[in-house]
């Protein structure tokens, strides 16, 4: 210490061996004069995934870095301050100010006592406390957000007694306080919405350079070897990796003399903010690039080739392969592993080719943007409370007009866009209540229920980020070109859509089919439209529905149908009912040949379009205005042909007609719960089939793992009736019955 007081005595030796100990013990040197490094630490992995606890490391004079070429990490190793401190930073850890051991006091001599200024305290501050960080339960893994720090109480330490000066060496000098050796000034963290700020990937140091044609030489090694298969979860991306790294003469394409290039840095910081559209950041791993070798660099290359691909696949087929939510689901598979891996390996904007990968129709984005927007908010929006069932038309014991009051009836107002009013539940407001109920398909009694409350909240903040969720998935399935001309049916709205060159055109009611007889998903091509249709049963309605009434109640069931039998070349039965008024397709049918044998079509049956939810058929779509949709869909698929709905009409009869189209229009059967209007509002439908159930559960299950996978459906997923079946309808075609048509094919 160099303020020790000393005494001059000339020529003591003990004094100056005792000063030289003093100074060697403090200096942060050793004796080869080499400086002690500083230890590091990993940073623990963010986006909810298990933090790797860090470790430390005190590196020695002559000590090599360790190799690490396995890790993954999703951000840049992190420097901490070092663990060698100054004698000063280590008297504040308890030892003595020349850095020796308590033992070694005895030895040294008394320095003089200093005083220390008085001070005033200081007033106690409390700093603002933090507002909390809205929490979203994303689809991938619900997590509990951390707390919000508590207020911290800034108390002055008290002032240190004043104490004599035995020898004053310098006068008493007031010095500002600062911080100590390596503790920088941390300023309060900030207030933060959901969604974060996008992470960024902050370049490391550089370390001293090894030459790619070094490290290219490894991954042609891998390239030759069993190893790479390892790295990639499906043949055909491990393949298209191999055709991109010999196209690339083997050299690394995230690397540059040894250190991560910008293209990865851009690359990794697109898969660190991926939540935007829906997918989870912890399913993409990407390497540290902290291996001090070239088979270390060259493995951490082709594992974020690998992320990368992974990436891309889930983008544009789904993170869920549809074959796990439901069998009644069918897509083409929009992804191309060379294709994507041609794109990733030639660009110069990895960033923007990256997020080509994702849906980019309007719907889609409007989505996106409506999702963002929700997760900054906060879930503190008005909902009516419960309570007891409130009703109008009420009269009191003298035969007057009595009103039920209760706190809730301006709210209900609100919702129903009243004007401001007490809270009086009267006439005028049982009346709103009463349309609202009629138009959502509940009893409209005007009475204020449970399901009336429930249905005038909507679904709750939860809710509506997973029916965005669940529907940003689905539209992941779907082709990313629609077409320039197109139909949307949208099974839980009800409704469809024609567009052509991005703008709605033309728009329809429709019934779809019951829960337990779904409408499938699916993208075909409108071919043709049939006029007078005749109308082949479908098996299962055959066996299922009309044999069993025909068994046990009515035998003229088929006749009373006006349906015809015949006996094909299999031995099979065709039951059909020919064109007419009966016909139970109506008098128009719009073709798009498919897997499930389901098409639009009209139907005699249209009460059903005054009904707020729809679903009714078995599995076919019946369109409420077909002769208009005729019209519409022939301008755009035969628009030489000058077709009217009237000369449709005038086609009306017996004769089956065909009308071809030269333009094939896809047909786009979606499930969209969430969906943003043309006035750009975010509307919300019911879970009519369960599909966003099914897909969360998945999501969030012991599933996941596994998810992306397809598994194995029928061929054939249309009813195929059984050899008890068969026998059943030859029983009862045998029987006597007055139905002659089967007596006379079966006798």
């Amino acid at each position: 210490m160099r303020n020790a007081h000393f005494s001059f005595m000339a020529g003591t030796a003990v004094a100056l061996v005792l000063t030289a100990a003093s100074t060697v013990g403090a200096s942060p040197f050793n004796q080869d004069s080499s400086y002690v490094s500083p230890s590091t630490t990993r940073a623990p992995e963010q986006f909810g995934r298990s933090p790797t606890e860090g470790t430390t490391r005190s590196a020695a004079p002559q000590r090599q870095p360790r190799r690490d070429t396995r890790d993954y990490e999703p951000q840049a190793p992190v420097q901490q301050r070092p663990t060698t401190q100054s004698p000063q930073t280590r008297n504040n850890e308890g030892q003595n100010p020349a850095g020796q051991n308590a033992n070694a006091q005895a030895t040294q001599y008394r320095a003089p006592v200093l005083t220390k200024p008085q001070t005033t305290a200081a007033p106690i501050i409390t700093a603002p406390a933090q507002q909390p960080i809205q929490s979203v339960t994303p689809a991938y893994a619900p997590r509990t957000p951390a707390p919000a720090p508590a207020p911290v109480n800034l108390v002055p330490m008290p002032a240190e007694p004043e104490m004599p000066v035995a020898e004053p060496m310098r006068p008493a000098v007031s010095e500002p306080v600062r911080p100590m050796m390596n503790e920088p000034v941390r300023p309060a963290p900030a207030v933060v919405n959901e969604p974060p700020a996008k992470p960024t990937v902050t370049a490391a140091p550089e370390r001293p350079g090894i030459p790619d044609q070094q490290v290219g030489d490894r991954i042609k090694e891998l390239v030759a070897g069993k190893r790479l298969e390892r790295m990639f979860s499906r043949k055909n991306e491990h393949d298209a990796a191999v055709a991109a790294y010999t196209a690339n003469r083997f050299q690394p394409l995230w690397l540059s003399n040894g250190n991560m290039n910008e293209r990865a840095r851009a690359a990794i910081n697109h898969l660190r903010n991926i939540e935007a559209d829906g997918l989870d950041p912890s399913d993409y791993p990407t390497p540290t690039f902290n291996a001090m070798n070239a088979e270390g660099l060259a493995e951490a290359d082709i594992k974020l080739t690998a992320t990368l691909l992974t990436y891309v696949r889930h983008a544009m087929s789904g993170r869920v392969h549809f074959t796990r939510v439901s069998p009644n689901i069918d897509y083409k598979d929009q992804f191309d592993a060379n294709d994507a891996m041609k794109q990733i390996a030639s660009s110069n904007n990895i960033e923007r080719t990256l997020e080509g990968f994702n849906p980019q129709q309007p719907a889609y984005k409007a989505l996106k943007a409506k999702y963002a927007e929700l997760r900054r908010s906060s879930d503190s929006e008005s909902r009516i409370p419960g309570g007891p069932v409130l009703r109008a038309g009420l009269v009191d014991k003298k035969g007057k007009e009595a009103f039920m009051t209760d706190q809730r009836v301006p709210m209900v107002r609100e919702k129903l866009g009243l004007p401001a009013g007490d809270d009086r539940y009267d006439r005028s407001v049982a009346d709103a209540v009463a349309k609202f109920q009629k138009s959502r398909g509940l009893k409209a009694d005007g009475q204020l229920t449970a399901i009336t409350i429930d249905t005038l909240n909507g679904p709750s903040r939860q809710k509506r980020i997973d029916a965005i969720l669940a529907t940003m998935e689905r539209w992941r399935w779907m082709p990313r070109n629609l077409g320039a001309a197109h139909v949307v049916l949208n099974i839980p709205d009800y409704h469809l859509r024609v567009y052509k060159d991005g703008q709605q055109i033309w728009m329809t009611r429709v019934v779809v089919g019951l829960p337990t007889k779904a409408t499938p998903l699916l993208t075909e091509t409108m071919k043709y439209i049939t006029v007078n249709p005749t109308w082949n049963v479908p098996q299962s309605i055959i066996y299922n529905e009309l044999l069993p009434v025909y068994e046990s109640s009515d035998p003229n069931i088929f006749d009373r149908m006006g349906l015809k039998v015949e006996r094909g070349a299999n031995g099979d039965i065709r039951v059909f009912q020919p064109p007419g008024e009966r016909n139970a397709l109506g008098r128009i049918r719009f073709n798009f040949p498919n897997k499930f044998l389901v098409y639009q079509h009209d139907t005699p049956e249209k009460h059903y379009f005054a009904q707020e939810k729809r679903a009714y058929s078995h599995g076919c779509m019946r369109v409420q205005d077909p002769f208009k949709y005729a019209e519409v869909m022939l301008s755009l698929g035969a628009p030489k042909g000058g077709y009217t709905q009237e000369a449709v009409q005038r086609m009306l009869g017996n004769d089956e007609k065909q009308l071809d189209f030269q333009n094939h229009i896809p047909v786009h059967i979606t499930y969209q719960t969430a969906f943003v209007d043309d006035a750009g509002k975010l509307q919300f439908r019911d879970d009519v089939y369960g599909l966003d159930s099914k897909y969360l559960s998945i999501i969030r299950g012991s599933e996941r793992s596994q998810a992306d996978v397809k598994i194995e459906q029928p061929k054939d997923p249309n009813f195929q009736p059984t050899a008890e079946h068969k026998n059943r309808m030859q029983s009862a075609a045998r029987g006597g019955n007055p139905f002659n048509l089967f007596e006379q094919l079966f006798r």
